[in-house]
């Protein structure tokens, strides 16, 4: 990646100096406001912190969850500031908008070392706009944050590699406007992406889960040809069974995708495994009774929500022997006990190919979630990464416009 990085930017000196950094601060809330996973957060932390020890006057910008293009309370990342300063171990003021009065208040008092986070992003509709010349609108209005009184530009950071796929205000437009450097995250997570396209080591093994086969499409089209096996499970395997003509009950699918899946099996059937049993229930609840059936035998008043143990034991075959492996999506309903097991066998059999040697990449997203909420040591993969669709992006062989920026 021919960008600048932070260390550059550190090198260069910052004390004194005002960045802008866009970070991935986007975690999951419960129905109380409180943060159920910080990884994300976490993983902000060592930018951050380098600026703020160096002596920046540091103005962080993200977003959380869909708020609609205007405040809404619901979305307010007043937890997120909290949580931040305790793992920062400083202080982060929480401006009351986004680039209002008190934003640019804040950001004219602060001082070496301060740590200023703006309100929700996507409070503005001009951050999502379609229209160039809205986000750049937005954007000058940001940069305008970190300018110096005399008019020096200040700097930014990109190192929210979970939204570098989106062409928004403050992920694109920015970098337009200000000298621009990839942050810690974004630099590691292009590293491993590019290790995973172009230096792989065989067998290279891929597995995914997830609820659609028209979420991962692309990526399979693409890794089919590249990888040595592709193992499905979680929801999107029923459209696959389905392909094959097996009845999959009341569970998840993806009828349009049915045609799509037979191709698929038909051009690359020596690459897709399929799980050979599935965990049924009645209903979709964590109290629902669980049987595990043959997958060619799934009672039609029945849904899957898991993949069976004889299917954990076969993926567990193909994955012992793997030298790289990527991850992207749980293989049944992680969240309920009951329907864990799947993506815990998984998991555990990718954990146990790292521990002789493989390269293992978990794909962000519900896989960060699974590992961090079926308390699997997160040390037993080679990289977990915070982007989900960003990762998955990048496998397809999109641009991302946010990397791509950042290369001008």
């Amino acid at each position: 990646m021919a960008v600048k990085t932070l260390e550059d930017l550190l090198a260069e000196g910052v004390e004194g100096r005002g960045v802008l950094v866009r970070s991935d601060l986007n975690v999951p809330l419960d129905d109380n406001g409180a943060i159920t996973d910080p990884g994300r957060i976490i993983a902000s932390v060592p930018t951050l912190k380098a600026l703020a020890e160096a002596g920046a006057k540091v103005v962080v910008t993200a977003h959380l969850g869909r708020p609609k293009g205007e405040p809404d309370p619901k979305f307010s990342l007043a937890p997120v500031a909290a949580a931040l300063g305790e793992q920062l171990g400083r202080h982060v003021q929480l401006a009351g908008d986004v680039v209002g009065t008190d934003s640019l208040a804040r950001a004219e008092g602060l001082t070496d070392g301060d740590v200023l986070l703006l309100e929700n992003i996507r409070f503005d509709p001009r951050e999502t706009s379609k229209d160039d010349a809205e986000r750049l609108a937005l954007a000058k209005a940001l940069a305008g944050l970190v300018e110096a009184a005399d008019g020096t530009p200040g700097a930014f950071v990109s190192d929210g590699f979970g939204v570098v796929h989106r062409k928004q205000a403050s992920v694109y437009d920015v970098a337009t406007l200000l000298p621009h450097y990839a942050g810690t995250l974004v630099a590691t997570e292009v590293k491993v992406l590019e290790q995973l396209t172009s230096s792989t080591e065989r067998p290279y093994a891929v597995v995914l889960g997830g609820s659609k086969v028209s979420d991962k499409l692309a990526v399979i089209e693409n890794l089919a040809t590249k990888a040595d096996s592709i193992v499905i499970g979680g929801g999107m395997c029923f459209t696959f069974l389905a392909a094959q003509g097996v009845s999959v009950g009341s569970s998840l699918l993806q009828e349009e995708m049915i045609d799509t899946c037979k191709k698929l099996l038909e051009t690359y059937g020596d690459v897709i495994h399929l799980p050979v049993d599935i965990v049924a229930a009645d209903k979709f609840a964590a109290d629902a009774a669980a049987e595990t059936v043959p997958a060619d035998q799934i009672p039609a008043d029945k849904m899957g929500l898991d993949i069976g143990p004889e299917s954990v034991k076969r993926f567990t075959a193909l994955l012992s022997n793997a030298k790289t492996v990527f991850w992207n999506g749980p293989m049944g309903v992680f969240e309920f006990e009951a329907f864990s097991a799947g993506t815990k066998g998984v998991a555990e059999a990718i954990i146990g190919a790292t521990g002789k040697g493989a390269f293992s990449v978990v794909g962000g997203g519900d896989s960060a979630a699974a590992v961090r909420l079926l308390g699997l040591p997160e040390d037993g993969f080679s990289h977990i990464s915070t982007g989900g669709g960003a990762s998955l992006e990048y496998l397809e062989g999109k641009t991302l416009p946010g990397i791509d920026v950042l290369e001008a």
